[in-house]
């Protein structure tokens, strides 16, 4: 049982004590802005850049974004220190924020939570090392002119149903989603990254899939590597010829993908890129990524 403590509505209290009614939108209609971190050694990693993207999502569906993200700021720092009897040495969290419109028929009263808990480690752990299979699946991503990719929402449905159609076809398998126009977009809740050994780092333009925190670190990590990085249109055929590929996420970080609808990326293991980039982040948080999560796999 989660016996942590949550941010909500403005006030601190046991997680099973915070209850959002059935009247409320973001309930009803689904109409939920998330963003989501994780700490490293204890405290939240990339705070400004993770708010600057929730700030840009209240933006886009007309809420109160600076004072909603001013609040929602006190809530992420202060987070660690509320729970922290409850944090393990060496353990790290996730930290999780989401506004709804609050209840019908105004919807004029948000509803801030921030809540979190200890990285379910145990459902990925082993990843680092053995790699991920995805299938590109026939569910697409949500057009733009539904709502923009930047968007950081509760309404998945799509991303439900390509990881139903992946598990179907590949037991384990995480998908992959094609944009509209038949390029490569991105995972379910994961950014996708390719590398080939005569382009560097090749991910999908930026524009058409939610901007990853955790890809620019990748990028950022690159560019100390002296890898190259560039954004283009990927054809699945492009994709799975990749050298290498990774998904990159808050929780996970960096991931090789090592099989592409059952097929075989570069030698169907871990490469040495993805080995250079992990380390390299690894000592980046001043925490062993994929050792700690082994650690932590069995609570």
């Amino acid at each position: 049982m989660n016996l942590s403590q949550a941010y909500f509505c403005g006030a601190w209290m046991p997680l099973q004590d915070a209850h959002i009614p059935l009247s409320d939108v973001g309930f009803g209609l689904g109409v939920t802005v998330v963003e989501r971190l994780r700490t490293f050694a204890g405290r939240p990693f990339r705070v400004d850049e993770h708010l600057k993207r929730l700030q840009r999502s209240l933006e886009i569906v007309g809420w109160n974004a600076a004072t909603i993200v001013a609040e929602v700021r006190e809530a992420v720092v202060a987070f660690p220190d509320v729970n922290a009897e409850l944090m393990a040495p060496g353990d790290d969290w996730y930290i999780a924020v989401f506004v709804t419109p609050g209840d019908l028929p105004t919807a004029t009263q948000p509803r801030i939570g921030v809540h979190g808990g200890a990285l379910p480690f145990a459902g990925w752990a082993d990843k680092f090392e053995t790699g991920v299979e995805v299938v590109i699946t026939d569910v697409r991503q949500t057009p733009a002119n539904c709502w923009p990719p930047e968007l950081k929402c509760r309404s998945r449905m799509h991303y439900y149903l390509a990881d139903q159609e992946a598990a179907r076809r590949q037991p384990g398998a995480r998908a992959v989603l094609l944009d509209q126009q038949g390029f490569v977009g991105e995972a379910s809740t994961a950014n996708v990254v390719a590398y080939y050994a005569d382009r560097g780092i090749v991910t999908p333009r930026i524009g058409g899939v939610l901007p990853g925190i955790s890809q620019q670190v990748l990028f950022e990590l690159a560019d100390t590597g002296k890898i190259a990085h560039i954004e283009a249109d990927l054809t699945p055929q492009e994709f799975a010829a990749a050298d290498e590929l990774f998904i990159t996420s808050t929780s996970i970080c960096l991931q090789p993908i090592v099989r592409v609808d059952g097929k075989a990326v570069g030698g169907g293991f871990p490469g040495p890129v993805y080995r250079q980039l992990l380390d390299a982040w690894s000592k980046k948080v001043g925490v062993d990524i994929a050792s700690q999560a082994r650690q932590f796999a069995v609570r």
